[in-house]
């Protein structure tokens, strides 16, 4: 009976010392705060605050249920941030973080555990931002069709060649393109959807100035995430169509026509006037007296 109590005494105790070194830690050692993944065109970084004085953080990260792993430049770090992109090489696995509190490089602590926060999970396929394309116009010689050539973005990450990728080769057949477009003298706004960089527009006016926006397009994610930074609006040249443009070959061929027709009407009825007059003036001289000498 007296050892059971005794073992319950040393119990309370060592969990009463326990109690007390967190607390002493996380005195001596801060916790981090407002943890964020932070990730455009897969360059991903953790950021946390506050800034330390006279400790320092460590981060380890992992994918969800490996075992975890650290990333030199951010062991001890003085830092409120870390560039993870190069560890996170599984860009569809889902990843979490944790940020300890350590000692400041070349100090030493007692504390076998010290503080630490765990991020959100973050997945750099599915969560990483894309930012804003460039494009190109091209309208077609008859102004039937415009075409939009739009550059894939360069992303933070290479391959094994030390060649930088851009978002078609990282999402292949899953990156879409979403245009939006309106006539430059109008409000009323039409979208197109398509798999490929280069995006042909055939419903046009032709002759019209039209200004448009592009932004990637990622079907599969979370809705708001599927939609990247819109791209600065540019607007195709207004031209005026030239008279062939406008009313077509067939129309003018045929003003053509009435045109001949109605001056060949003119010179004849101008031709039978003249004669009708100069028969009248024969008639009158010859109904005149002679002039007896």
């Amino acid at each position: 009976m007296e050892s059971k109590r005794q073992m319950k005494f040393h119990l309370l105790e060592l969990a009463l010392v326990l109690f007390f070194m967190k607390a002493r830690a996380s005195e001596t050692f801060p916790k981090a705060q407002n943890v964020t993944w932070s990730s455009i065109n897969f360059k991903s970084i953790l950021t946390w605050s506050p800034e330390p004085t006279n400790y320092s953080y460590t981060v380890e990260f992992s994918e969800l249920g490996q075992n975890r792993d650290r990333t030199p430049h951010c062991i001890r770090t003085m830092a409120t941030e870390c560039d993870l992109t190069a560890g996170l090489k599984n860009l569809k696995a889902h990843y979490s973080a944790d940020i300890l509190s350590e000692p400041m490089r070349g100090v030493s602590s007692d504390l076998v555990e010290f503080p630490h926060v765990r991020s959100e999970k973050f997945s750099p396929y599915y969560d990483t931002a894309i930012g804003r394309p460039e494009f190109k116009i091209e309208v077609s010689s008859d102004k039937r069709k415009t075409t939009l050539h739009v550059t894939d973005i360069p992303t933070a990450l290479f391959n094994e060649d030390k060649k930088r990728l851009n978002i078609r080769d990282v999402f292949g057949d899953n990156l879409q393109y979403k245009v939006t477009y309106r006539k430059a003298k109008s409000t009323g706004k039409k979208e197109k959807i398509s798999k490929s960089s280069i995006i042909e527009l055939t419903d046009l006016d032709r002759g019209e100035s039209y200004c448009f926006y592009v932004q990637a397009f990622l079907p599969f994610r979370a809705l708001d995430k599927q939609h990247g930074e819109i791209s600065n609006i540019q607007c195709s040249p207004e031209e005026s169509p030239s008279i062939f443009e406008e009313y077509g070959v067939g129309v003018i061929v045929g003003a053509i026509v009435i045109i001949i027709l109605a001056i060949t009407a003119i010179i004849i009825v101008i031709v039978m006037c003249c004669r009708r007059r100069k028969r009248a003036e024969n008639t009158g001289k010859e109904g005149l007296p002679l002039n007896v000498a």
